[in-house]
């Protein structure tokens, strides 16, 4: 099977661990290999897996949040795969599919030999229960509708291999979003729990369709997972078929980075995510791996939440966007595995075009542009007009790498022209209802990873993850054109008519191309992730001779 990008960094020079409280768990590491010359797998053993923060939800529509999406990606099979490399749609639990010229009606054929972990078939009525929840929502139930599925309108057990589902208005985005981790097929019982039941204290109950299972959890602290023995259903292009080679993972939550590098090169933690870009150097210099796998997605950014009055004319967004500069961002805080933006999308992502020109650093311009609409600088060196600084504030995003920092950095280049950003802590008690406040949060720092057109639909539209807390029906619009085009080249040109406009209105600084970076141990071989950068531990397996 295809594996993401794998780098080892040919980096000099590791720097001496200070000293910290090293978790208790496996024995020391020994040398690894390179995995085309690890020999055949070698089957059982525990992995333990370092998770930067606690997961909040098994529920399939809202685990787009990382440390949720690495859970369920591997407690959860899905009707298709989506290869990471060439991004191709592959069957999985689906063994075909037919969709009509209009997308608007897709028929799949089902393998008959696939179960839940309690036992229960996965048939047509399952699939077609899952994607009714996943498509419609249950308010009852508190569960919401996936962003990942757009204009769903009904299925129909044609048999009990055979489920056809119905949109009322072309749907070309469900095919991949039938191989998203949003779409993780969960038994019909689990599907009737309430919304907070599948979080955090419920792990063990989620019945799931994948390879492992969660057998026993810690609220906040680990949870551990065992293979299960009778799965059998990989995709069809994966070599390895049959069950994990693992035979379980423990996972453990640890939010110091220091703690996770340090168990990392101690032998005591076989992979963890969130390799910080400072520690890339010093992981790579002791022999270990460094996997930087794309999110090809929506970039990390700043959004401009333009119906704060500080924001409305959009000479002052311009001049936002012109005074930040993503290449000093990523110079002096990141690494190249972290590409400076060039659009609103990945270069990377589907649908993206290249807007870099219109998006230039240029604080000349910036000046020019704060001068036309009436802001001038004031004794503070922080421009005024009518009375009121020029002063915005922007929350530190915790699921962003070194959040704090590159706002922190990039409120010093604002400084330069005269704008004052104020970078708040993210654990503040008001911050849940700020980021929710143009008024209070007039930027906003974030991302979102999916291998698809609709991946911007998610992030921007009015009823989705609406990030800039939007009420331009434009954009919308624009947006719900991505969304319900069959043609894949028209679909491609709507992507980039939403980049012009975006780039156009100045709605967002775009930063850089988020990755998701892990370490792992020279003993682990395997180690993969899907098409999006979560964690795929089915093929991973331990040489530790």
């Amino acid at each position: 099977m295809s594996t993401p990008r794998t780098r080892r960094l040919a980096l000099a020079g590791t720097a001496a661990l200070a000293a910290i409280a090293l978790l208790a768990s496996c024995a020391g590491q020994s040398a690894g290999t390179d995995d085309a010359a690890a020999g055949d797998p070698v089957e059982g053993g525990t992995l333990t897996y370092l998770e930067h923060q606690a997961h909040t939800t098994l529920y399939p529509p809202q685990a787009g949040f990382y440390p949720n999406g690495g859970i369920v990606n591997n407690l959860t099979a899905r009707l298709t795969w989506q290869d990471p490399e060439s991004l191709e749609i592959e069957p999985w639990v689906a063994t075909e599919w037919t969709v009509n010229a209009d997308a608007t009606e897709y028929t799949f054929d089902l393998r008959d030999d696939v179960t839940f972990s309690d036992g229960t078939p996965l048939d047509a009525a399952a699939v077609a229960k899952n994607f009714d929840t996943y498509g419609l929502g249950n308010a009852e139930l508190g569960l919401t509708i996936s962003e990942a599925i757009n204009n769903y309108a009904s299925s129909e057990v044609v048999d009990a291999d055979t489920v056809t589902f119905r949109f009322s208005a072309p749907a070309p985005g469900f095919l991949q979003a039938t191989s998203t981790i949003n779409s993780g097929l969960l038994s019909p019982a689990t599907l009737d729990r309430k919304l907070e039941d599948f979080g955090a204290g419920s792990s063990t109950e989620i019945v799931g369709s994948g390879p492992f299972v969660i057998t026993e959890e810690e609220i906040g602290t680990s949870l551990h997972l065992e293979a299960r023995e009778d799965y059998d259903w990989a995709p069809p292009t994966f070599e390895h078929q049959g069950r994990a080679h693992l035979d379980a993972i423990d996972l453990v939550v640890t939010p110091e980075d220091s703690v996770r590098i340090g168990s990392l090169l101690a032998g005591q933690a076989d992979v963890i995510r969130y390799v910080q870009a400072f520690d890339e150097a010093q992981v790579a210099g002791a022999g270990f791996d460094v996997v930087a796998a794309p999110t090809r997605g929506v970039n990390n950014s700043l959004g401009l939440r333009f119906t704060n009055p500080l924001l409305s004319d959009i000479r002052v967004r311009q001049a936002l966007v012109h005074g930040v500069d993503a290449q000093e961002v990523v110079d002096t805080i990141f690494t190249e595995n972290y590409p400076v933006a060039t659009s609103e999308l990945a270069a990377t992502a589907k649908g993206y075009t290249d807007e870099s020109d219109a998006l230039a650093f240029d604080p000349e311009q910036s000046e020019e542009l704060l001068d036309e609409a009436g802001w001038t600088i004031g004794a503070d060196g922080i421009r005024e007009k009518d009375g009121q600084r020029l002063s915005l504030t922007v929350y530190e995003a915790k699921p962003q790498p070194l959040s704090k920092q590159t706002l922190e950095l990039v409120s010093q280049q604002l400084a330069k022209i005269g704008v004052e950003l104020n970078v708040k802590a993210a654990d503040a008690g008001s911050y849940a209802v700020d980021i929710l406040d143009p008024l209070a949060t007039p930027l906003y720092h974030s991302m979102v990873g999916r291998a698809d057109n609709d991946v911007i639909k998610s992030q921007y539209h009015t009823k989705n993850r609406n990030t800039l807390l939007s009420d331009d029906a434009e954009l919308d619009r624009l947006l719900e054109a991505v969304a319900s085009e069959p043609d894949p080249a028209k679909r491609d040109e709507a992507s980039a008519a939403v980049q012009d406009y975006l780039t156009e209105q100045a709605y967002v600084i775009p930063l850089f191309e988020e990755p998701q970076v892990y370490g792992a141990a020279p003993h682990v071989h395997g180690f993969t992730t899907e098409a999006v950068a979560r964690p795929l531990f089915y093929d991973t397996w331990l040489d530790k001779q």
